[in-house]
């Protein structure tokens, strides 16, 4: 699309604002850029290292006694290599646990040089848990699950169920906090908020239940963004904004990577959907 004149690019001139932390952020800007959209920045939740290791140093000083690392997040993987290599571990140890990733993360753990078992159709926790129950005698196997540790918003509900379904696999499961996410303060974004509130942002994308969390501290009521089309990666995120009060118009369905999120928010405002204000409004496609 390079040589595409922007006005006739599917999302030109739409402002859309994103609310990833900044390393999310940027990828899915870019690919909103191709598409001819204007991303507002505003990234509501930072992911940074932990402060303290103890729990995350344990298991990775005993991590030959997993079967299964599973990772739900690139930060993840990201922070548990940064962990391995600041205690001078060679990452060989890995070869005698099995590793599993969701979508395009699995290229991050072929770039540490290890080799990945599993990478579930569905890319999401809930597709891993559907691939390890069709190993045979996967129970008490064990299983190492590197998460977040979330400040500022209750955690959100992924990780607990994602350890809850492999605990009814009857699996061993070790979770431990590997880096940490966190709110934002909203008085740095008075600027976009202030967008938001005059109905200046044509979608909010979210990526993620703690963005969202972290978006609904910052404003003050619902009719800050009623004018906003609220998007989300994937239908997990799609059900947690719908429990969380948003009426959610745009859902992805590929949702293995943020090239199918941006298609998505292109067919709806290229006229192939509906869609719904938080008033419950239909709004016509554009």
């Amino acid at each position: 699309m390079l040589l595409t004149s922007s006005t006739q690019l599917p999302l030109h001139g739409k402002r859309i604002l994103v609310t990833a932390p900044r390393n999310y952020a940027m990828r899915l800007s870019n690919q909103l850029v191709n598409q001819g959209a204007l991303p507002v920045l505003m990234p509501t939740i930072e992911t940074c290292s932990l402060e303290n290791f103890t729990e995350l140093d344990i298991a990775l000083q005993q991590i030959e006694q997993f079967d299964w690392i599973a990772f739900t997040s690139r930060n993840g993987i990201e922070a548990f290599f940064q962990r391995l290599d600041e205690l001078q571990i060679n990452p060989l140890v890995l070869a005698k646990c099995r590793l599993c990733a969701i979508g395009i993360d699995s290229e991050k753990l072929a770039a540490f040089g290890v080799k990945v078992d599993m990478v579930p159709k569905e890319p999401s926790p809930a597709g891993i848990i559907a691939e390890l129950a069709k190993i045979p005698n996967i129970a008490k196997q064990t299983v190492l699950v590197p998460v977040p540790e979330v400040l500022g918003v209750p955690e959100p509900d992924v990780v607990p169920n994602f350890v809850a379904g492999l605990k009814q696999l009857g699996m061993n499961v070790t979770r431990v906090p590997t880096y940490m996410t966190r709110c934002l303060e909203k008085t740095v974004y008075e600027v976009e908020l202030s967008l938001v509130k005059k109905g200046k942002i044509d979608a909010i994308a979210f990526s993620s239940t703690a963005e969202i969390m972290a978006f609904l501290k910052m404003v003050n009521s619902k009719s800050d963004y009623e004018n906003c089309v609220i998007a989300c990666f994937g239908p997990y995120t799609a059900a947690n904004a719908e429990k969380l009060g948003l009426k959610v118009s745009i859902v992805s369905q590929d949702y293995s990577s943020f090239a199918g999120f941006t298609d998505a928010i292109a067919l709806f405002f290229n006229g192939r959907c509906t869609a719904r204000t938080e008033q419950g409004d239909r709004l016509p496609c554009k």
